[in-house]
This record gives C-alpha cells, sequence and structure tokens, in this order.
C-alpha cells in the first residue's frame, strides 16, 4: 500500500511538474509494488509443507520470487535509460520546484522501510525479503539522485534542463545494479551453489565433537530458500552396532539443528573410520 501511494504521488507530480526523473522514480516504486507482490507470494507458497511431488519443501520459491524481483529491476531500468537519453535531445522545460518536496518525503519513507525490511530479512534469512529491502533502498538512491537533477535543472534554468533526464539516467544505472546483486545470489541457490563456507566449516565442527563420531569426512549444504539442507558422511567405529550407530547419527543430526536453527534435514551416511577398519583387520590376521 505504501509503494502504491509513493507511485502514484510521484507519477502525478512528475507529469504534472514536468520532471523526468521523479516519472522514472515512479516507474521504480511501480516495481517496487510488484516485487512486493512477488515477495509476498513467494513466501506463501515457500512456507507450505513437504508434499509427495515435493518432499524437499518448497523453500526455492523464495529463490524463483528474488529472481524474478531482479528481472523486475533490470527490465525497469532499461526502460528509464532508453526513455531518459531520447528525453536529454529532446528540448523542453525544467521541472517544477515543488517536485522536490515530494522528493524528500519519498527518501525518508523509502529509506525507513528498507531498515525495516532488511531486519526482517536478516532474522529471517530469506533472500526475497532481502531483495524486497534493496527494492526500497535503490528508490530512495534513485529519488536522491532525482532530487540532485531537478535541483540543478532549477537553478540553471532551460538550458540545464537535461540535468533531469542524466540523473534518471544515473537512477536506471543504480536499479541495474541492485538489479543484477539481487539476480546473481538467487540463481546460484537455484543451482544449488555452496553457501557459506564458514557454515559448512561449523558444521563439521559441531558434527565431530559429538561421542561416537571419528571424523566427518563430507559435508554437503544446499540453500532451500531461508532453510538450509545438509547431507554429510561420518565415520564411526566400524565395530558398532547399528542401533548404537543410529544413535549416534540422530545426536549428530539434533547436534546440528540445535546449533543451526535454519537447517532443516540432516541426511547422514554412516561409514566405518579408517582407524577401527584397520585394527579390526589387523585382529582378523592375528593367530588364534
Amino acid at each position: 500500500m505504501v509503494n502504491l501511494v509513493l507511485a502514484g504521488a510521484k507519477l502525478v507530480g512528475g507529469i504534472l511538474g514536468h520532471s523526468e526523473a521523479l516519472v522514472a522514480d515512479a516507474v521504480e516504486s511501480f516495481s517496487d509494488l510488484a516485487g512486493s507482490f512477488i515477495v509476498w507470494r513467494g513466501l506463501k507458497i515457500a512456507a507450505l509443507p513437504p508434499d509427495e511431488k515435493h518432499p524437499y519443501g518448497h523453500g526455492k520459491a523464495e529463490s524463483i520470487a528474488a529472481a524474478l524481483i531482479a528481472t523486475v529491476l533490470v527490465l525497469a531500468a532499461i526502460g528509464i535509460a532508453v526513455r531518459s537519453v531520447r528525453e536529454i535531445f529532446v528540448p523542453h522545460q525544467p521541472p517544477a520546484p515543488w517536485t522536490l518536496l515530494v522528493l524528500l518525503g519519498v527518501i525518508l519513507i523509502k529509506e525507513g522501510l528498507f531498515r525495516f525490511v532488511a531486519r526482517e530479512a536478516a532474522e529471517t534469512h530469506s533472500p526475497a525479503v532481502k531483495g524486497d529491502a534493496w527494492h526500497h533502498r535503490s528508490d530512495a538512491i534513485t529519488s536522491f539522485a532525482a532530487g540532485i537533477g531537478i535541483t540543478i535543472a532549477w537553478i540553471g534554468g532551460p538550458a540545464w534542463a537535461s540535468a533531469d533526464d542524466m540523473a534518471a539516467l544515473f537512477a536506471a544505472g543504480i536499479i541495474a545494479v541492485n538489479g543484477w546483486r539481487i539476480l546473481m545470489p538467487a540463481v546460484e541457490d537455484l543451482m544449488d551453489a555452496v553457501p557459506d563456507p564458514a557454515v559448512r566449516a561449523e558444521v563439521q565442527r559441531v558434527a565431530e565433537s559429538q561421542p561416537g563420531v571419528d571424523n566427518v569426512e563430507k559435508v554437503l549444504i544446499r540453500r532451500s530458500g531461508w532453510q538450509l539442507l545438509v547431507d554429510m558422511h561420518v565415520r564411526v567405529d566400524p565395530e558398532m552396532t547399528v542401533a548404537a550407530s543410529h544413535r549416534v547419527a540422530h545426536a549428530v543430526k539434533d547436534a546440528v539443528q540445535a546449533e543451526f536453527p535454519t537447517v532443516r534435514e540432516v541426511l547422514i551416511h554412516i561409514e566405518p573410520s579408517r582407524a577401527g577398519s584397520e585394527r579390526a583387520q589387523g585382529s582378523d590376521s592375528q593367530p588364534g
């Protein structure tokens, strides 16, 4: 609702105040509106429980939502850039000074929204919510750039009217960069790229600290929305019973999930430790 009101105010102000930068800013706000809707739907789908068709859950919907938001940003940037370049070479009157008041209100509101949504993204580790937060920050930045362009055009008069269009072009570049920054992590998540290597090292440390674990040979982690899925190979004493090794595996899983609340599932493959295997082979070769 905030995005809708701001976008409408900037669009009307840009048209009536003859500000190309403000119109460009309005386009960015409408992309914010679309982005917020995409995030909302992505979170709703991601929250669905696993089912027969999606046994690993629906967390990837968040990454898809983030990728869609990024695509909307990049497309909006291209549209703004094309329009701005065309307007630079077309003589037109400078924007009205009162449009600066509109931009000042927009900057304060959007920066406040960015801080609120970014805090929620940090708490939930949601890539889609993080993308929506940067949508708000990019809007504040483009509004600031538009304000500079309008000020220059207003002070300089008709000879500097194109400064408004230059500001819109700069805003398009900021929007495109932010879109790219959101798009690449989302694509990496969809391709099951390794998350932060430090998380992998900590997961391995927690697993190896459990009684009965000789060492952890392999740890694979992939992201599903804000949650993580972990696969690991745990080495135990080869003479351990199946029941005992099963208890060790459960202890490892519980410890990892207690240390990392974002880990939804831990799949553990039990293997005999090399040292234990060598001991067992040595005892078998001893004469009775």
